[in-house]
């Protein structure tokens, strides 16, 4: 089990970051709050991570804080939710504010979140509670990059279509969005935030 990672960042584009260690480059899948938090391309990075085998592909995720990745790992063990549905879960929602939802059952909360029906909130709720206390907190910030305006636009509509939102709907989003002076990471913040509302 590969347990972290410390390396330079090479790329980035959401959901999907490449972290040269040792002259090898790790493609890693990471949620929307670990990629808030990436320092600019070229510099040096850790993550906690998570190696997820598949018949068809070993594929890495990647995380800011352990309670990210605790959160995600017991994610995993629900019923019905995969990879895909805990990066949404972990992009649109903080571990506290998921921890919140489930002790306060605010299944309406989760439905926002998308690829998440109302029995999968509710199948959420009730498999969570006990795994809860499981979650260690605490991330660690680092220094973000700008990006110019039309690119960090265009970043922002493929990391919403990669998290799960229609085509049409992540373009509703973002029109939604100011996004005069803000990087692409500040974008898709702001269009998840609407999309919470």
């Amino acid at each position: 089990m590969i347990g972290s990672l410390h390396g330079r960042l090479v790329f980035k584009q959401a959901p999907m970051l490449l972290l040269e260690v040792g002259g090898v480059g790790y493609e890693i899948e990471a949620p929307m709050s670990t990629f808030y938090e990436l320092p600019a391309i070229g510099e040096d990075v850790r993550l906690l991570t998570h190696l997820l085998v598949r018949d068809d592909a070993h594929v890495l995720y990647g995380f800011g804080s352990a309670g990210e990745r605790q959160l995600f790992r017991n994610l995993l063990r629900v019923s019905g939710v995969g990879a895909k549905i805990a990066l949404a879960i972990l992009s649109g929602i903080s571990v506290e504010g998921f921890a919140h939802c489930v002790r306060a059952e605010d299944a309406a909360s989760l439905v926002k979140v998308p690829g998440i029906g109302r029995k999968t909130a509710e199948r959420l709720i009730v498999e969570m509670r006990d795994r809860l206390d499981e979650a260690p907190a605490g991330a660690a910030a680092t220094i973000r990059a700008p990006a110019g305006p039309a690119r960090a636009t265009d970043e922002a509509y493929g990391a919403l279509v990669a998290l799960g939102y229609k085509p049409a709907e992540a373009a509703r989003l973002l029109r939604n969005v100011d996004t005069d002076g803000l990087g692409a990471e500040d974008i898709i913040r702001e269009a998840l935030k609407a999309a919470a509302q």
